[in-house]
């Protein structure tokens, strides 16, 4: 009750915030040398966003490293610094599940993207419930995709930096392409009877569809499910029946799910080793290899395939 009447008061106050904004909704340029204030959910789009958009944005990331998205409710600051973007990028199909309304709201005023937008239906994968897998950014070429609309949602923005926006783009394809390249070699010095990764909850789909990975998570592709005896069981006999070594930890999902699976294997004669930890739902700190996308990617490649070869 008090959770629900809190999110109840943000809402308020991003209504009353944007009608008092509303007279400067309008704004399409920026004065010169001014950077564009962009406001993104989670380190990955906003790191996407700093990329293309260079020196001409100012990104601020709702969402910091350990931060999980599924579960994430903004505050009354987080309310204030979307009032305050001239635009705003979220991943979408339903990874900010519980920004739903606040997004809403903020489209009828600004531009508010979802850089899943444009990616084909046939290519997004579907839960057994019907449900889309919003962890796209774990298909680089899918990422690619999202970062040509981030390019053409700021070129409209701001046409004047068109031209800047292609060039980063341009640049920034090319590097996510030899990304690709580069993940689909390293997982390739993995057996493929080894290939088979094991985490807390199932973001990692996509990566396993695309670069021949089998995947199992004890939980479902939100965090807001829990798991179940049943889940753990599964898992366990996963491990013991394929004799799976090693399993992973995330940074934005606590690891007492993953100790369980390794204490369940051991209590059947299997040792299995936390082989190390991924980052999933969020990168790494500022600063840190892991905290930009293609780090982040790198390190989780090298995680798994150090652990499983």
């Amino acid at each position: 009750m008090v959770a629900r009447l809190r999110f109840g008061l943000v809402l308020l106050a991003l209504g009353i915030a944007l009608a008092a904004a509303g007279c400067g909704a309008g704004r399409t340029g920026t004065a010169a040398g001014e950077r564009i204030p962009v406001v993104a959910t989670t380190g990955m789009v906003a790191d996407l966003v700093r990329n293309i958009g260079g020196e001409r944005v100012a990104v601020t990331a709702l969402m910091g490293p350990g931060v999980d998205p599924h579960l994430f409710k903004p505050t009354e600051g987080d309310v204030a610094r979307l009032q305050q973007a001239r635009i705003i990028f979220y991943n979408g199909l339903h990874l900010e599940g519980r920004m739903g309304d606040i997004l809403v709201k903020m489209a009828r005023e600004k531009p508010t993207v979802a850089v899943a937008e444009r990616i084909p239906e046939e290519r997004l994968l579907i839960t057994e419930d019907g449900v889309e897998d919003p962890h796209i950014w774990f298909d680089v070429s899918l990422w690619m995709a999202a970062a040509e609309v981030v390019r053409d949602a700021l070129a409209e923005l701001d046409p004047d930096g068109q031209s800047t926006y292609e060039q980063n783009a341009r640049a920034y394809l090319d590097e996510l392409a030899e990304l690709d390249e580069w993940v689909r070699a390293e997982l390739a010095t993995v057996p493929a009877a080894r290939r088979v990764l094991v985490t807390a909850h199932d973001a990692f789909g996509y990566f396993g569809r695309a670069y021949d990975v089998e995947v199992a998570g004890l939980q479902g592709i939100s965090t807001a499910a829990e798991y179940g005896l049943a889940d753990l069981e599964r898992t366990i006999d996963l491990l013991v029946g394929r004799q799976i070594k090693a399993v992973f930890i995330e940074s934005s999902v606590p690891r007492s799910a993953i100790e369980a699976l390794v204490a369940g294997a051991a209590a059947r004669g299997h040792a299995v080793t936390i082989g190390g930890e991924l980052f999933s739902d969020a990168m790494g700190a500022e600063g840190t290899p892991e905290g930009t996308y293609v780090g982040m990617i790198r390190h989780n490649v090298r995680t798994i395939a150090d652990a499983l070869r």
